[in-house]
């Protein structure tokens, strides 16, 4: 059958592959609950009975605040397949930004997992005239629960109505709205029809080495396009997703399940070798040369190489020796992790593939629906240090000033409610999308920073900020890292350590660790960190150079305000946040 809507993808899993229990999973009470896709299919027709019941129309806005589970995939499939639109929100935004985006969006129904979530919302919610009511996903004594409007769908089914209502949505309605968590100022309603993001999942899914038989774990945000798109793939592929309970649990749930697939942040990939490593600091003797040996070889593993004949043979030998328990460690199966949302480090891509950890970078936005460029897991498709040749529909150009352009089906409709952005943002057809980059011989396409972020010293010099943070923590004792400068004479960086790191190397030299606040002021391990910071400006021209940095005694969090929701650092928030600590770096007094 022809898939034009995203909500097609159900009939097309039903009629296509073979009957099972467990299309979609999720953790209740410590055990795993499966649906197959007949009830997955029942409940979201429940919910569009249901909401059509409340008067839902076509165009109006639903949200969902919920972590990842099956319910969010029915929910999302109900509002959809009535023409209304899905707003799905972080779960761990502020206050002032739950808010804004419920009024912004003239959402009339709220679905929340929930009463953790609820407690962050329920206040707020008699001071926004639009929406109608709330629903909870969790059964709570003192609110209505999906049940009941699952329960009032089944009362109310009539599939003459929904048939109806499908028939009526085009491809090109808005299928969802969904607000940018953005570094500064109020978020941005991004408009993403049917067909922007289903060209997006065609186009990504012959590159996905999985199918029927194979399972995925899920665990980054289902309300961030990124995550949501691969959702769609993996059910286009008929392959069994499972909801990881939270990042807590991630490592337990990925020895339960053994997943064939997952997608994942960087900053993921950057703990587990970082764990990895540190067990391995632990070792002795001949286990602990041949622990090295195997990391120091994955380091300079490439793709494509049979010529490197010596090479190879000793990274067979690595594989039996050592990589076998990396692999064990993520479950023995991974056949594809799909890294985004960030730039990768080039050594963590070179490790896990020696390890036979098969991982790619891919780029996007959410304005690209948001698969823009990815490698693949064929030859002469991928290559380290880039994120890729761009997907076979979507065109890419690099403007005069070096800013990556983009054209494709797979480009927004617009911004809710903001013309004038839409028209600076996408200009004749082409996403402008903020970050620079270049492409190369081979037709791979490489980031070299962001437009806004990009700074020059007083010295008239241009610094990216991105591309030596993103190498300066390939550095065990550096966790966080945001390289400061603008309008100075030369760069500087604010440093969070890894404290894990830093109590280890505290234990070997004998120095007693007492707290995180106390430690940054060590003298000792202050010249440790220019120590590292020495050898990386090595590699860096003159104007890059981090010629002085200072310490902060905790990690940037979502919670505490430095990073988004998708793991990017809140630049001027944390310039605004630090700015003693910043002016101290250049002897500025206020």
């Amino acid at each position: 059958m022809e898939i034009k809507r995203l909500f097609d993808i159900l009939p097309f899993y039903e009629e296509s592959f073979k009957p099972k229990d467990n299309a979609l999973a999720g953790k209740v009470n410590g055990e795993w609950v499966t649906y197959d896709i007949k009830t997955y299919r029942e409940f979201a027709d429940n919910i569009s009975y249901g909401l059509h019941q409340l008067g839902i129309k076509k165009s109006d806005k639903i949200a969902t605040i919920s972590n990842n589970r099956p319910e969010w995939n029915f929910i999302d499939m109900g509002i959809m397949q009535i023409g209304a639109v899905h707003v799905p929100v972080y779960p761990t935004i502020s206050e002032s930004d739950y808010k804004y985006i419920l009024k912004h969006a003239e959402v009339k129904y709220v679905f929340v997992s929930g009463k953790e979530l609820l407690r962050k919302i329920e206040h707020i919610i008699p001071e926004i005239d639009n929406i109608i009511d709330i629903y909870t996903i969790a059964k709570l004594d003192e609110h209505k629960h999906l049940s009941e409007l699952v329960e009032s769908g089944k009362k109310h089914m009539d599939n003459a109505v929904l048939g109806g209502l499908k028939a009526e949505v085009d491809p090109h309605d808005v299928a969802s709205l969904i607000y940018t968590s953005g570094t500064t100022g109020n978020p941005k309603g991004v408009m993403l029809t049917h067909h922007n993001i289903l060209s997006n999942v065609i186009a990504s899914a012959p590159i996905f080495p999985v199918d029927e038989s194979s399972r995925g774990l899920s665990y980054l945000p289902l309300c961030h396009v990124y995550e949501r798109m691969v959702n769609y793939v993996l059910q286009l592929k008929g392959v069994s997703i499972y909801y990881a309970e939270n990042m807590g649990t991630i490592v337990d749930n990925i020895q339960e399940v053994k997943p064939h697939i997952m997608t994942t942040v960087p900053r993921l990939l950057e703990k587990i070798y970082d764990k990895i490593l540190a067990k391995g600091r632990k070792l002795t003797g001949l286990k602990k040369q041949l622990f090295f040996w195997a990391v120091n070889l994955g380091l300079r593993y490439e793709y494509d190489r049979p010529d490197r004949v010596f090479y190879n043979l000793r990274l067979s030998l690595a594989n039996k020796l050592i990589f076998n328990k990396w692999r064990d460690a993520l479950g023995g199966e991974m056949r594809s992790i799909v890294s985004g949302g960030a730039a990768l480090q080039p050594r963590l891509a070179r490790v896990y593939n020696a390890a036979k950890i098969p991982t790619v970078e891919g780029y996007g936005m959410t304005e690209s629906s948001p698969v823009i460029a990815v490698n693949t897991f064929k030859k002469g498709k991928r290559k380290i240090g880039t994120v890729g040749p761009p997907l076979n529909n979507v065109q890419i150009k690099i403007s005069e000033e070096g800013e990556i352009l983009v054209k494709g089906p797979n480009v927004m409709k617009g911004y809710f409610k903001q013309p004038d952005l839409t028209k600076e943002t996408v200009v004749d057809g082409w996403l402008h999308t903020g970050d620079v980059g270049i492409v190369d011989e081979d037709g791979m396409l490489k980031i070299t920073g962001r437009v806004k972020e990009i700074f020059k010293t007083s010295m008239g010099k241009y610094v990216s900020p991105v591309l030596l943070e993103n190498k300066i923590k390939e550095s065990p004792f550096i966790d966080q890292i945001m390289v400061v400068g603008e309008h100075q004479k030369f760069a500087a960086a604010l440093i969070v350590p890894d404290f894990e790191h830093m109590k280890s190397w505290c234990k070997i030299k004998g120095v007693e660790y007492t707290t995180n606040e106390e430690m940054i002021r060590n003298k000792e391990f202050r010249n440790r960190i220019k120590k590292e910071l020495d050898c990386f400006n090595k590699q860096f021209g003159d104007t890059e150079q981090i010629k002085k940095f200072e310490l902060i005694d905790h990690e940037w969090t979502i919670d505490s305000g430095e990073i988004t929701a998708n793991l990017k650092l809140k630049r001027r928030t944390i310039l605004e946040k630090f700015k003693d600590l910043i002016n101290k770096i250049y002897n500025i007094k206020d």
